[in-house]
This record gives C-alpha cells, sequence and structure tokens, in this order.
C-alpha cells in the first residue's frame, strides 16, 4: 500500500467517523434538553401542587375561630417543611400566626407563635426571591400585634416600627392591599387609643 492509499484511506475514515460525532453531540444536546424541560416541568407540577395544598389550608379558614387558624397554620408548617425553598408557605404561615395573634393576644399559643413568626420572617429575609413589600408588611404586623398584646407598655415602644413597616410596605409597592389595610386599622386603633 502506497503512502497516498494510506492517507486517502484515513481520510474516509475521517469522514466516516463524522457522522458519529455529530450525532453523538446531537444527542447529547437534545438528552440535556429533554432533561432540563423535564426539571421545569417538575417544578411547575410542584408548585401547581404547593399553591393547590395551601389553597385548601386557607379555605379552612373562611370562619377564622381560633381552632380553625391554628389547624391551618399547622397545616401550613407541614406544607412549608414539604416546599423548603418556597417563600408562598412561609409568608401565609406567617400571615396566620399573626391573624390568630392579633384576634387572641393573650393566649397560651400567641407568644410562641410570635417568636416563630418573628423566626420565618428573618428566613424569608434570607430568600432571594422573597417580596421585600410582604417582609416590611408582615413586620409592621408583628410589631402591631406586640401593642395590641400590652398597649400601655408596647405603644411607645414600637410605634415606630409599625408605622416605618407599613410605609416602606408602600413606597416598595404601593398596591399592597395588606399593608394598605393594616395600615389603616392601625390609625383607627390610635385614634380611639387617644380618645380614652
Amino acid at each position: 500500500m502506497t503512502f497516498q492509499t494510506f492517507r486517502f484511506s484515513e481520510s474516509k475514515a475521517d469522514w466516516l467517523a463524522l457522522p458519529n460525532v455529530y450525532a453523538i453531540s446531537v444527542l447529547r444536546v437534545l438528552i440535556i434538553a429533554f432533561f432540563l424541560m423535564a426539571a421545569v416541568g417538575i417544578r411547575a407540577q410542584e408548585s401547581s401542587r404547593m399553591e393547590a395544598l395551601i389553597g385548601q389550608s386557607l379555605n379552612k379558614v373562611q370562619q377564622p375561630t381560633p381552632e380553625a387558624l391554628l389547624n391551618c397554620i399547622a397545616e401550613l408548617k407541614r406544607i412549608d417543611a414539604m416546599f423548603p425553598d418556597s417563600v408562598q408557605p412561609k409568608y401565609q404561615m406567617a400571615l396566620q400566626s399573626l391573624n390568630f395573634s392579633v384576634m387572641n393576644p393573650h393566649a397560651a399559643q400567641t407568644e410562641n407563635l410570635l417568636a416563630e413568626t418573628a423566626q420565618t420572617i428573618t428566613k424569608m429575609e434570607q430568600m432571594k426571591n422573597a417580596d421585600q413589600s410582604d417582609l416590611c408588611t408582615l413586620r409592621g404586623f408583628l410589631y402591631m400585634t406586640r401593642i395590641v398584646q400590652n398597649p400601655a407598655q408596647n405603644g411607645q415602644r414600637y410605634y415606630l416600627d409599625v408605622m416605618q413597616n407599613f410605609e416602606k410596605a408602600l413606597k416598595l409597592n404601593p398596591e399592597n392591599q395588606l399593608a394598605k389595610q393594616l395600615q389603616q386599622k392601625f390609625f383607627e386603633g390610635m385614634k380611639q387609643a387617644q380618645k380614652r
């Protein structure tokens, strides 16, 4: 076999190998794309499942009795354990804990719920996808609940914290309806307290 013949055979082998290399590369890209699409699909399913579970739990507190609220909070804790990287269960858990606490400021569970809520807000602050307006609203609500617990002792202590957090929440998101409602209730409560 001459050098030229060998060279031709070698280049022919290269040409035959190219489609295989190309096919393998395309196959790899397709496999990666498939797994990415599957991951996105799984996340979307998990998100839908989480939202459905939260919705079911919140539907149970249409009549916000202390027992219904405590059951809802317990369910939201379980949902949060199932989806630890999600903000929504933490937000709803904190909100329902504050709803219970403001309506039952001297209940046996209130102090523990408020401590847990403060920890939950701190966890949410570390999460990059947490809404800053919602965080300010929860903080303002937490301080407002402390005032409701003991107006004489906590009124002056937390008044500015409540005001600043609600103002910041509305500055960050003027459409934050919860912040608007809580701020209005706080103003009304302060006016009533001044009349006494």
